[in-house]
């Protein structure tokens, strides 16, 4: 008798998808048997990610996020649902295992850090709302969220598009979708490996290198998420600014240009990526702790990492095509 798994893999088909989502190019790549299959569960995964932007975005209106912050400006508490619940909870634990580094309270810094206008805010402006910045000015008692100092407020930037991902790819695999991708933006949640048991071949990008690769990595399962400051950045001086800042001085975090790290969900990829570039001089010695496969560019353009390097001009990186048994590296976005 043949093998009627092995006979479903070779009637699938391989759909890629693009759109826009959370400020950045996003793609699903699915295989499917049909056409209109491979549309329903695109339709169902964008939605999703569509969802959690307007529930959590800090900029369209009507989100529970801004409900949240307008809550924390009067110094005032709430009940959240389970899903923010699960959110705070991982927020939490974020910030102890960094040593209070991740802050999803640090984005009021954004008030005076205008990245594309290409000047430094003065010292006094960033100095002058440290005092709202600080998790441990929030009381988190699930389900109930207190701010008892005024003016305080959340934003779930470093873990939405995440969230977001791992999120897409639960509602593929819930429609019945066993292989496939999705990348928002460099923030990309494995659903499984092609249909004949071949990794995704995905490329990390060499810091300011548009086209060039650092890294190339086999996933059949899993995330990936990269963190760095070669994308969003203020030149002063001869120096760059990135946009990830440190909550204890409101200036940008130095010493890590580049940080990609591979996890089972996007979210803790996300989370150990962004958490190694705030640690600075001391983020790589952190991932070297960790049993995390991941690698790294300092500032001044050293690399390193457990994930093979290709080289300080990698290769440039084609375009994903719909070529199942050779499926080229695929470009995410840099973050």
């Amino acid at each position: 008798m043949g093998n009627p798994d092995m006979a479903r893999n070779c009637s699938l088909r391989l759909y890629s998808f693009l759109f826009h989502a959370m400020g950045t190019e996003c793609h699903l790549h699915l295989y499917a048997a049909d056409e209109a299959a491979a549309a329903s569960t695109m339709q169902a995964a964008v939605a999703e990610v569509g969802r959690i932007e307007a529930r959590y975005s800090r900029y369209l209106p009507g989100s529970f996020l801004l409900e949240i912050n307008r809550v924390a400006e009067s110094g005032g508490g709430l009940a959240v649902d389970p899903e923010t619940a699960g959110l705070l909870d991982f927020a939490w634990a974020c910030y102890a295992n960094s040593g209070a580094l991740f802050d999803i309270t640090s984005g009021l810094l954004r008030r005076v850090w205008d990245f594309k206008s290409g000047l430094l805010p003065a010292r006094e402006s960033v100095e002058a709302l440290l005092p709202k910045v600080g998790l441990d000015k929030v009381v988190w008692e699930n389900p109930v969220l207190r701010f008892p100092t005024p003016g305080l407020e959340l934003d779930f930037g470093g873990l939405g598009k995440e969230y977001a991902a791992d999120s897409a790819a639960a509602v593929c695999s819930a429609r019945g979708i066993r292989h496939g991708l999705v990348d928002l933006g460099g923030d990309i949640t494995v659903i499984g490996p092609h249909p004949d048991g071949a990794p995704w071949r995905v490329g990390i990008q060499l810091p300011g290198r548009p086209g060039a690769l650092m890294a190339e990595i086999k996933l059949s399962a899993g995330a990936l998420a990269s963190s760095g400051d070669y994308e969003r950045y203020i030149l002063a001086d001869g120096l760059r600014y990135g946009h990830i800042l440190d909550p204890r001085t409101g200036w940008p975090a130095r010493g890590l240009s580049s940080v990609s790290a591979v996890s089972a969900q996007c979210m803790v990829a996300g989370s150990v990526s962004t958490i190694a570039v705030l640690k600075g001089a001391l983020g790589v010695p952190w991932l070297q702790s960790l049993d995390v496969s991941h690698c790294w560019m300092d500032e001044d353009g050293r690399q390193g990492g457990t994930l093979p390097l290709l080289g300080a001009a990698g290769p440039a990186c084609p375009a994903p095509t719909a070529r199942p048994t050779t499926p080229p590296p695929i470009r995410p976005a840099t973050p």
